[in-house]
Parts: structure tokens; C-alpha cells; sequence
């Protein structure tokens, strides 16, 4: 069970994640920060992101993997944090699952 603390940070990664992968989108794709999970020493952070339309998955995460760096470059100035995270970034499976469950049941 994550921390406070962990909790807030995951929280506070997630909305800069989501407000840096909004200004720099190419705009081929709609790009959304879903989650984001920080490892207990707070060293390691994972972000999670949903990508519209599906074709385009790969694309965004190669993308968003590039800007890495740049990301941490923002989370620097905008966390009050004295060690900012290194960030991961992955497509959110539990998300897409979820997607495909609510299909299967409107079809019904």
C-alpha cells in the first residue's frame, strides 16, 4: 500500500506528466496520462498513457520516451522535491482491458 507521500508525488507527476505530453504533442494523436505509480524511495516513477486512435500507440510512446528527459527536465522546476524521480513511461493495459469490456457489453 503506497504512502502519503507517494500517493501525492504520484499524483503531482501525473498532472505535470499530463500538462508536458499536452504542449508537446505532435497532434497526430490524443495522448492521456492515465496513472502514475512512484517506487517507495521515490527514486523511480512509472506513467501511464492511453493513446487515441489505437494506430497511433506506438508512434505516441516512442515519442514520449524521447522527451524523457525533457520531462524530468520540467518536473525539476515545477516539484518542490530535493531528488526528482526517474521517469518510465508505459500504455496503460489496465485501461485498454477496461476499454474492450465496455465494447463487449454494449455489443450485447
Amino acid at each position: 500500500m503506497p504512502t502519503d507521500r507517494q500517493q501525492k508525488v504520484a499524483q503531482l507527476v501525473k498532472e505535470l506528466s499530463a500538462q508536458f505530453l499536452g504542449r508537446e504533442n505532435n497532434r497526430t494523436s490524443l495522448v492521456t496520462v492515465t496513472s502514475c505509480t512512484t517506487s517507495p524511495d521515490l527514486k523511480k516513477a512509472t506513467i501511464f498513457i492511453t493513446v487515441l486512435p489505437d494506430n497511433k500507440e506506438h508512434d505516441a510512446l516512442d515519442f514520449a520516451k524521447r522527451k524523457r528527459g525533457e520531462l524530468r527536465e520540467f518536473l525539476k522546476k515545477n516539484l518542490e522535491m530535493k531528488t526528482i524521480p526517474f521517469i518510465d513511461i508505459q500504455i496503460d493495459l489496465g485501461e485498454k482491458n477496461r476499454q474492450k469490456i465496455d465494447e463487449l457489453l454494449r455489443a450485447k
